[in-house]
């Protein structure tokens, strides 16, 4: 077994690790967790106050989902799902039928969710070559500004965050692009009416419309108003143009609702899952497709309507038996009708002393998932200059007394494991305070 100076040292001389400046990395080695808790190599405890950037949704190591996957380990750990099933995949791809809106029932599984948004940008694309009414001329997409989808090429061109994004463009595809639809910004009928008339010039050049439903959670949990993800169903209809929602963050219960379109009832064409589909147990993510899409791609195999595309893992047993028992543990557990409205509440009345802090300007929470948005001056909404990096500096802070919190710029996540306890919520809200009054001085 390696020494923890040795992984130390392998750690930095060897392993490159996503969204950060390796000059600047600080090794951190997770060696086991329990519960809502990371445990590094030297033995350091860190209470998981983002689910492990937002996937680990029940905590870690269930001891439901470890027998579920244990079990499947023993009968069958991998099988390609090209040209064929496996037992696990068929009754996820049931359940996940049954629980998604409206005539969601074709499930297209991939390993992460950037893969389900790109195979959803390619079948909105392949649909409307191929549905009883082809529009060869759709072949743009319409997404938003601060979106984040992903980091394949086609999940970052719908993208729009500069940071993560422009660096790439040179090897994107052109998109059309609306401002965010932020509440603080204007109300539904408002961002509404910027909709319609993007749709009113471009429809017959729009293949789809993707968004993140009800919250932009790159964006720094950035909220949208009431009746907008409504009305942008109706117009996506009006005008013959996909919706793609992508709810790789707030699926599975987050919001408050198992996936956050049933808020306000909405059947998107294509339905993007990953990151708690699983809790985080292991690697997966799924497009589910109307049938109307669907049977676009149907026919005899001459013709070469089939979907030309997948990977290799999608679908593997193993996974899909975690999220089997990730369905199971949340419904018999009550985790939607019970443990959300419970922790939901709960995080509001913990977080309520930090609205009217001098250096927060706002905390913005849907269901359990909350950002706390760090300012200059509360009085008169003045933000911090970038280059200060005061959310880093929190989260820096943060992790030395044991929470470990991430940013999205000058805005901290709060987006605990469902299983956390009032003392440990207690906690994190507790050294988050601490931080910025240590920090933002």
């Amino acid at each position: 077994m390696p020494t923890p100076a040795e992984l130390t040292d392998w750690d930095l001389r060897h392993f490159w690790h996503s969204f950060t400046q390796m000059s600047e990395y600080e090794s951190m080695i997770i060696e086991r967790a329990e519960g809502c808790w990371l445990v590094d190599v030297h033995g350091r405890r860190y209470l998981d106050g983002v689910s492990s950037l937002w996937c680990n949704l029940l905590g870690h190591r269930h001891p439901r989902i470890e027998a579920a996957v244990a079990e499947q380990l023993g009968r069958l750990p991998h099988a390609t799902t090209l040209g064929m099933g496996n037992v696990p995949a068929v009754e996820l791809s049931r359940r996940l039928a049954k629980l998604a809106p409206g005539d969601l029932n074709r499930v297209f599984y991939a390993s992460d969710g950037a893969c389900a948004v790109e195979a959803a940008l390619k079948i909105a694309f392949q649909y409307w070559l191929q549905c009883p009414q082809p529009r060869a001329g759709k072949t743009k997409y319409l997404a938003y500004d601060s979106a984040y989808h992903g980091d394949t090429l086609g999940s970052t061109a719908v993208g729009g965050i500069e940071r993560f994004h422009a660096l790439y463009r040179p090897l994107l595809f052109d998109v059309l692009r609306l401002p965010p639809p932020d509440v603080r910004t204007g109300d539904a009928a408002f961002h509404l009416a910027k909709l319609e008339a993007m749709l009113q010039e471009h429809h017959a050049e729009i293949a789809a419309l993707v968004i993140e439903p009800l919250l932009q959670g790159a964006a720094g949990m950035v909220m949208q108003p009431p009746g907008y993800l409504r009305g942008v169903r109706e117009l996506t209809k009006k005008y013959d143009v996909l919706l793609i929602a992508d709810e790789i963050v707030t699926g599975f219960c987050r919001t408050g609702r198992m996936f956050a379109c049933e808020h306000e009832g909405v059947t998107p064409d294509m339905l993007c899952l990953g990151k708690s589909i699983t809790s985080g147990t292991l690697p997966l993510a799924a497009t589910i497709a109307t049938d109307e899409v669907y049977e676009a791609f149907l026919g005899d195999y001459t013709t070469g309507c089939t979907f030309h595309h997948g990977h290799t893992y999608a679908g593997n047993p193993m996974a899909a038996a975690a999220a089997c028992a990730t369905l199971d543990v949340i419904g018999d557990e009550r985790v939607l009708e019970e443990t959300v409205p419970r922790l939901t509440e709960r995080l509001a009345r913990a977080l309520a002393p930090l609205q009217d802090h001098p250096r927060v300007g706002d905390v913005r929470q849907l269901g359990t998932v909350v950002g706390v948005e760090l300012c200059a001056d509360r009085a008169t909404g003045e933000l911090y200059p970038p280059k200060g990096r005061h959310g880093y500096h929190v989260c820096k802070q943060t992790t030395g007394q044991g929470v470990w919190l991430r940013p999205l710029g000058d805005v901290i996540v709060v987006m605990p494991p469902l299983s956390i306890s009032d003392a440990e919520l207690d906690l994190l809200v507790r050294v988050l305070r601490e931080s910025i009054d240590a920090v933002c001085k």
